[in-house]
């Protein structure tokens, strides 16, 4: 039977298949599930910046109408800006303890943050509970013509150079494709001192019910299809950069997991395929890697890791079509 270890930030994975932040990984009875279901690392439900701030923003907002109860000098407002923060990390500091004193597998905390303002400090909180590594998710949706690229992209490495202050423990970026140069930006990254790149991370798709001419949420869960341009930037950048690779979108079976190595991810993050086919497809994409590798005589992972990158690749220029004109032309 081959050897499916693998090292990712540096710590030692029974195999490269991680769950991702989701509902699934937020409570300890769900991850001692996906421990014992073959996981071989989980990254815990994020926390949402924007949420707090949000929520927090709202409660200050009642407190500021109520001239009988507060005012602008009162130290109840204080308290409701703490109070409301140190509530919700406070239960995730404990989650993270809870997880580390019964579950084998490594256990990532996970930031969704949009700022370098709030987060620094909590770094080193989730780091003292005993995470083991650190997945900062910066979704920035570069939607406002008015803001400066350089100036946006900024906020990234202002993020990162903070976060780096704050811990010792390792540092994932998460990261989604929108930038002018994304090959560019990809390598920065990762010579920032980071300890790997999650290519890419999944935005709300918006659609609308045209009966009731309402907005509404479209494709909640990923499918197959949606990993191709994933593989395309893994097999791009492989070999490239200073850092780990993890693959994530898309990925629903062994197969799917097996063309990220390929290309060069150092694992793979899955989610929607455990929401559609439950838990148990953890052992069977697990079972898949490891019957494909025994046919085809690879030992470890290592082995084929990257074999199919651009850069090992004898038509490199391939990972870099954009147009399907000689395919549509063949078409009768």
């Amino acid at each position: 039977m081959a050897d499916l270890t693998t090292k990712y930030l540096g710590l030692t994975l029974r195999n490269p298949i991680i769950v991702g932040s989701s509902g699934l990984t937020d409570s300890i009875d769900n991850i001692l599930e996906l421990e014992r279901a073959g996981a071989g690392a989980v990254v815990l439900k994020s926390l949402f910046e924007e949420q707090i701030l949000i929520e927090t923003e709202a409660n200050l907002r009642k407190a500021y109408e109520n001239d009988m109860i507060y005012s602008a000098k009162s130290e109840s407002l204080d308290y409701i800006d703490l109070h409301i923060k140190e509530e919700t990390l406070g239960h995730y500091i404990k989650l993270i303890g809870e997880v580390k004193s019964k579950a084998v597998i490594p256990v990532i905390a996970s930031i969704n943050c949009v700022s370098s303002v709030e987060w620094t400090s909590f770094a080193r909180r989730v780091e003292n509970a005993g995470a083991d590594a650190l997945e900062l998710n910066i979704a920035l949706f570069p939607s406002d013509m008015s803001a400066d690229n350089e100036k946006t992209e900024n906020i990234y490495f202002d993020i990162v150079s903070k976060i780096l202050k704050q811990v010792t423990i390792p540092v994932a970026l998460k990261i989604g494709p929108y930038f002018t140069n994304l090959a560019g930006m990809i390598n920065r990254l990762s010579k920032t001192g980071i300890n790997g790149l999650v290519l890419f991370n999944r935005f709300y798709s918006p659609d609308f019910d045209i009966n009731t001419l309402t907005e509404k949420s479209a494709n909640t869960l990923s499918n197959s299809a949606e990993a191709t341009n994933i593989l395309r930037w893994i097999a791009i950048m492989s070999g490239k950069v200073n850092c780990d690779l993890c693959a994530t979108t898309g990925i629903h079976d062994g197969q799917g997991v097996i063309k990220q190595i390929l290309a060069g991810a150092t694992t793979v993050q899955v989610v929607s395929t455990l929401y559609k086919n439950g838990i148990g497809i953890l052992n069977e994409i697990a079972d898949e890697l490891n019957k494909w590798m025994d046919d085809k005589g690879y030992n470890n992972i290592q082995q084929f890791r990257g074999m199919m990158s651009q850069g090992e690749s004898t038509n490199p220029s391939a990972y870099e079509r954009i147009q399907f004109m000689k395919y549509f032309s063949e078409i009768r």
